[in-house]
């Protein structure tokens, strides 16, 4: 009880995190039904069910130190407030998604004490708590809803008209009519009604406050008028990343002034499209970081970059190419950005199940078969995709370290073709390709601007295997593998480090390449951006 309590103490307080401070932050994310039970078992989840299957906040702690020892300082759970009871059509309120009552708790997840603890057991570690929520609507198993069931929000006058959205290129339709279908709507909340508003601010903070809660991952926002969320923004006083599901940079850049940050969805679908075979396009991903870099408001920088979550199919669904997998995987970690990574997509050897998951190299498609419970696994961390994150956390700390401008400097993109592509992010210079692991072709990097002082010897942390800039500072690589390439100056090294310690300059400055990283680069990027978009076509 005393253990408890203590916990709840330290609890009533968050770290107050700036956005500044969630860039330097990486993002694990998880399903909180589908991550951990609270006494360790491991219990019979199939996905196609869509049913609670039992993990817990309580579980989300006792396997904190999993998640901590992949490198991820911040942790992103499902929604927590309590959600539509019992089945329907499209099965059970697992995912937290389907808002019934905002000022109570998913009893299925835990209590109140227990959300406390989870946020005083981040913050002891100092991580940051992030949690998941629905603005945009409350759910219903029955047509025309029942508002009584709905809490605070329990009069018809709360919600739009009933319509469903049928034509996403007209704006007001997505913003008024509503998700979901006859069997389960997902009513559409009134956000013009100042009532409406006045409660949902409230909650906000209210819920903020009373777990200590970091920053906010927001479900549908482009269904929700953009000049509401400046006053919901404030009033929740922490960081917010808003999910605005659409292909085209120009759609997002609105959304980028009212709100810190966004999940990057335009880089996401030609990222995919990319590396999930080999005849894919990277000049087409380099131009979609061109356009957000010219259109969004910080450009790439406070975006939260992913490869998988819990509404797109796992990638390793779409590819079983290793070489591909860790190309991708790796980008989130390598360009502008928060990387975030799904639970279980580090998982991946030679032991797939039928629940196969990222670091765990799960390979469920689409909901619901993307959202496999991690027990599976076994949480085991010698697999190839535990390594490969744990390493790619790493170089991205050592590079911050290294240089105090590497978070509020853009990337700059090199050796673009259907095949290739640099990302400059000093010190450290990721080298991708997607010729997938059965190419014998040589593939090349050219890279004459890296930016290095001349001669500097340079570090892929994935092989710790050297290579050495040019007179000039430029690095070209051939290589044969189709693994990506992670380079870091061995100044940048850590003697006392997990990656490729033996390696590590010992009294080596790296002030040189700082001071090209300060003055030169803003220049280029500049340079680069000027002449890349006037090639560009945008539709704002």
């Amino acid at each position: 009880m005393l253990r408890l309590l203590t916990a709840s103490l330290l609890a009533t307080s968050a770290l107050a995190a700036t956005a500044a401070e969630w860039q330097n932050r990486t993002i694990y994310q998880l399903v909180t039904d589908r991550f951990a039970t609270p006494d360790g078992s491991g219990p019979p989840c199939d996905t196609g069910d869509r049913k609670y299957c039992g993990g817990t906040w309580k579980g989300i702690i006792s396997k904190l130190d999993y998640i901590h020892d992949l490198g991820f300082d911040a942790v992103w759970i499902s929604p927590v407030v309590a959600n539509l009871e019992g089945n329907t059509t499209d099965g059970q309120a697992y995912h937290g998604y389907w808002t019934q009552d905002i000022n109570s708790l998913n009893s299925k997840f835990g209590t109140a004490d227990d959300l406390k603890a989870l946020s005083a057991a981040l913050h002891n570690r100092s991580m940051y708590l992030m949690v998941d929520v629905v603005v945009n609507h409350m759910v219903s198993n029955s047509d025309p809803p029942d508002y009584s069931n709905f809490t605070p929000f329990s009069k018809e006058s709360n919600f739009h008209p009933e319509c469903f959205i049928t034509d996403y290129t007209n704006q007001t339709d997505v913003e008024q009519c509503w998700l979901g279908d006859k069997d389960v709507p997902l009513a559409d909340l009134n956000t013009e009604a100042d009532d409406v508003v006045s409660s949902l601010n409230s909650w906000i903070k209210g819920l903020v406050s009373d777990y200590a809660i970091d920053g906010l991952r927001i479900d549908t926002v482009k269904h929700v008028r953009k000049d509401f969320w400046p006053g919901f923004v404030s009033s929740a006083g922490v960081f917010t990343i808003g999910e605005v599901l659409h292909e085209e940079p120009s759609y997002l850049a609105p959304y980028t002034k009212v709100m810190d940050s966004l999940l990057d969805y335009p880089a996401w679908f030609t990222l995919t499209a990319a590396f999930k075979n080999n005849t894919g396009n990277l000049t087409a991903l380099a131009t979609t970081v061109w356009q957000s870099q010219a259109s969004y408001l910080s450009g790439e920088l406070m975006v939260g970059s992913f490869l998988e979550n819990h509404d797109q199919p796992r990638f390793q669904s779409l590819t079983q190419d290793s070489s591909l997998i860790k190309n991708a995987m790796a980008w989130p970690f390598v360009q502008d950005g928060i990387p975030i990574l799904s639970h279980s997509s580090e998982r991946i050897g030679a032991d797939h199940h039928s629940y196969p998951g990222q670091e765990q190299g799960y390979t469920g498609g689409g909901d619901p078969s993307n959202r496999e419970a991690l027990w599976y696994s076994g949480y085991i961390e010698d697999k190839p995709l535990v390594t490969h994150v744990k390493i790619l956390n790493e170089a991205r700390r050592l590079a911050i370290a290294a240089n105090t401008s590497f978070l509020t400097t853009a990337a700059l993109l090199y050796a673009v073709s259907e095949s290739t592509l640099a990302v400059s992010k000093p010190p450290l210079l990721a080298l991708l390709t997607n010729v997938g692991n059965i190419s014998t072709a040589a593939t090349t990097w050219n890279v004459p601007d890296a930016g290095y002082p001349a001669n500097e010897v340079l570090v892929d942390v994935l092989t710790c295997n050297k290579v050495t800039a040019d007179n000039s500072g430029g690095v070209l690589v051939h290589a044969t593998s189709g693994e990506p390439q992670v380079l870091l100056p061995t100044s940048a090294l850590s003697a006392s480090g997990s990656i490729c310690s033996n390696l590590a300059a010992q009294g080596q400055s790296s002030s040189a390449l700082r001071n090209v990283v300060a003055s030169a680069l803003p220049v280029g990027i500049a340079v680069a951006l000027v002449f890349f978009v006037s090639q560009l076509t945008f539709d704002f």
